[in-house]
């Protein structure tokens, strides 16, 4: 194996599949990447048994041939190099030597038998907008519980069905759902998988690289699940189990509804919760007619009081929220101007939804703190 390659595109290329790079190296091989040159490209795979993913990139091949090479030494090499040409050229005993400018690094691999197969990709069951997918998994991904005991509920419940695409995640405090409108004609009837945590990162990053109108397929086996856009490929293994009902949680009951200007109300709860207790990051907004005062106490560092202006006409409310989780949403709303928030009582879930008839439907389900 012998090739040159731009490291522009190599880089690129190295970013998508580090994704699905083994970080405890517990199996060697699987904290590697397959190198596979022939013809005009470089192939380039990896997987750590539960995601994988694999690309391709322009190369000048001078003999073709294969190379399992540590994952992220190779990253580290390529991303130091000043630009230009990146050579990679297999050696004896599975060593592989990477050249750029004046500098010349010989790297110990591992045999390419050891490198496990991905698995066959089937028929794509439907197609999907890129932008869209993007799109809500930057809506939700946020609210993935975090703990590896609350299996089920480390990824996010992916909805597809003729008239569109459902995405929800939750980590039993908070719970986002993106829905969107889409037509996916392919569809005779709906399908409902568990895509887990890392799969879904790596998801945000296969969608969101590329141009306007560019459509992902989608295909599934047994256990599998696989997302194709252009010479990308990433591949998961689906969670099992019951994702919970989250149309239970979704009150009906919070009638009483605040608009707040986004980048305002995001200003004074970053500021207010200076001085929030350090374990719950919890504040309080008390919701009175046009305003809310946000505020926060904590034993260790005192107190903290800001009002932002709100159009609001119902009989006041106290209610308390951990501040990082109310800033995630307001991150993950994106641009819009302002947003509503629905309450019923101190004890009850809030609900925030953008503002404006043309927004796409998304709604953020936050549980409330006692402070």
């Amino acid at each position: 194996m012998d090739f040159f390659v731009e490291k522009s595109d190599l880089l690129k290329e190295l970013n998508f599949v580090r994704g699905a790079v083994e970080k405890r190296n517990t199996i060697p091989v699987l904290s590697h990447l397959l190198l596979e040159a022939e013809g005009f490209e470089l192939k380039i795979s990896a997987t750590d048994s539960e995601v994988g993913a694999r690309t391709a990139c322009p190369a000048k091949v001078r003999a073709k041939g294969t190379a399992v090479i540590p994952a992220f030494r190779f990253l580290d090499i390529v991303r130091s190099a000043a630009g230009g040409e990146v050579r990679c050229r297999a050696l004896e005993n599975n060593w592989v030597q990477v050249t750029y400018q004046r500098s010349s690094f010989k790297v110990v691999g591992l045999r390419k038998d050891d490198f496990p197969k991905l698995p066959d990709v089937p028929k794509p069951i439907t197609k999907l907008d890129a932008k869209l997918l993007a799109d809500c998994v930057e809506k939700t991904s946020f609210a993935m519980s975090a703990e590896e005991s609350r299996f089920v509920l480390n990824g996010a419940l992916l909805k597809l069905h003729p008239d569109g695409v459902t995405m929800v995640t939750t980590d039993g405090h908070r719970l986002a759902l993106a829905e969107r409108k889409h037509q996916l004609s392919e569809l005779k009837q709906e399908v409902a998988v568990l895509v887990p945590r890392k799969a879904l990162l790596s998801l945000r990053k296969l969608a969101d690289e590329h141009k306007e109108g560019a459509t992902i397929e989608v295909s599934q086996d047994d256990s599998q699940l696989f997302f194709a856009l252009g010479s990308r490929l990433l591949t998961t293994r689906l969670l099992t189990g019951r994702f919970p009902n989250y149309e239970t949680v979704l009150a009906k009951e919070n009638g009483k509804v605040a608009e707040l200007n986004r980048e305002a109300l995001a200003g004074v709860v970053q500021r207010v919760s200076l001085l929030a207790d350090d374990r719950l990051h919890g504040i309080r907004l008390a919701l009175g007619k046009n305003r809310v005062e946000v505020s926060a106490s904590s034993s260790e560092y005192g107190e903290a009081k800001e009002v932002v202006e709100a159009q609001y006409e119902h009989e006041g409310v106290q209610i308390g929220f951990n501040a990082e989780y109310l800033l995630e949403f307001l991150s993950a709303v994106g641009a819009t101007t302002s947003i509503r928030m629905h309450v019923k009582d101190a004890e009850s879930a809030a609900q925030f939804r953008p503002s404006g008839n043309n927004q796409p439907e998304y709604t953020y389900v936050l549980m409330p703190l006692r402070l």
